[in-house]
């Protein structure tokens, strides 16, 4: 039974609430932690994402769109992932007590939780940008989250690593490092984030686009700051 069916039978016994199928959660999967820890993942995902998109004032396609690029999901699946979106959307619960429920369960596993609100940013600039409702939406969650404001900062700066973009932050660096050290730094977030470490730590494999998208936006940033850095060669 995949992740997905379980989610769509627990909104079927959820009587109308999310907080039935964060109750649920709880309970499940006792013997098998790697599984509980995936369809935690997707459930905080799902559930967040379905609040933060009124975060701005409306759906639009281009989040249903984003949320179906993170999530690799069969069309006979969709159903389910449908319902509970839909049913975060009609919960009247705010969605700090859905981050509030997600951090009681994660306990101090802050690397999942900050998974989760990777993920969250990725479905927030869907449309070209993460718009200011959306980013202070963030940060409230990342705050519920126990999440410091340097590493969500972190958080946020791969997502925008474009010419705008700051690759110190992504990397989380000072500027005055010298490149061997920053390269040290740069090594050890390749290990960190390397797919086939956040899958063994909860990442669902269905949503190993975020994890290699996450690993591309380290590489920019280092081979940016490494173009800088270089010597202009002397003219022959």
């Amino acid at each position: 039974m995949s992740i997905w069916t379980h989610i769509g039978e627990a909104c079927e016994t959820g009587a109308g609430a999310v907080s039935h199928v964060f109750e649920w959660l709880g309970t499940l999967f006792g013997a098998d932690p790697a599984m509980r820890r995936q369809v935690a993942f997707s459930v905080a995902l799902i559930a967040l994402s379905a609040k933060m998109a009124k975060a701005d004032g409306v759906v639009t396609a281009d989040e249903v769109r984003a949320f179906r690029a993170i999530f690799v999901v069969s069309e006979s699946e969709e159903r389910n992932v449908g319902r509970l979106f839909n049913l975060a959307q009609k919960d009247v619960a705010g969605f700090e007590a859905y981050a509030r429920r997600i951090a009681d369960f994660y306990g101090d596993d802050r690397d999942g939780l900050t998974d989760v609100v990777d993920g969250l940013f990725a479905i927030a600039r869907a449309d070209g940008a993460v718009h200011e409702a959306e980013y202070v939406y963030l940060e409230r969650i990342a705050a519920i989250f126990g999440i410091d404001e340097r590493e969500f900062e972190r958080i946020a700066a791969r997502h925008v690593i474009g010419p705008e973009g700051d690759p110190y932050r992504v990397l989380g660096v000072g500027r005055a490092l010298a490149l061997p050290e920053i390269r040290r730094a740069y090594l050890k977030l390749v290990a960190e984030n390397h797919p086939d470490r956040l899958v063994s730590r909860g990442l669902p494999a269905e949503a190993l686009k975020l994890a290699t998208d996450r690993l591309a936006a380290i590489n920019r940033a280092f081979e940016r700051i490494e173009r800088e850095r270089a010597v202009p060669q002397a003219a022959g």
